[in-house]
């Protein structure tokens, strides 16, 4: 059975600092392409970070130099550090999974009907 368990979520004032995980099962997680998606109320879901199995990343703009994907891929877990978080950050994030692309294209198009998504874990940044 497959599964995308996120962790480390929460609230926190602006400015501050979290770090997300995501434990995955019941697939090879290096055939995969890895993302972290946020999407807030009323809004679509936007790609955050993404990366596949060599390691190589990418962001969307607007979190360049705040926050940091990274993986194990020994323990199957996914990371997103987020620094200097904003308000307007606050959503509920979700990890996904799909077979192998570049992650410029996991960004930008997020997942295909092959793919994996995660529960989600809430994100409130206070101003």
């Amino acid at each position: 059975q497959v599964q995308l368990v996120e962790s480390g979520g929460g609230s926190v004032q602006s400015g501050g600092s979290l770090r997300l995980s995501c434990e995955v099962s019941g697939f090879t997680y290096s055939s995969y392409s890895m993302g972290w998606f946020h999407q807030a109320p009323g809004k679509a879901r936007e790609g955050v970070a993404a990366i596949d199995n060599e390691g190589t990343t990418a962001y969307a703009d607007s979190v360049k130099g705040r926050f940091t994907i990274s993986q194990d891929t020994a323990k199957k877990t996914l990371y997103l550090q987020m620094n200097m978080l904003k308000p307007e950050e606050t959503a509920r994030y979700y990890c996904g999974a799909d077979p192998i692309r570049p992650p410029e294209s996991l960004l930008d198009y997020g997942l295909t009907q092959r793919g994996f998504w995660g529960q989600g874990i809430q994100v409130t940044v206070s101003s």
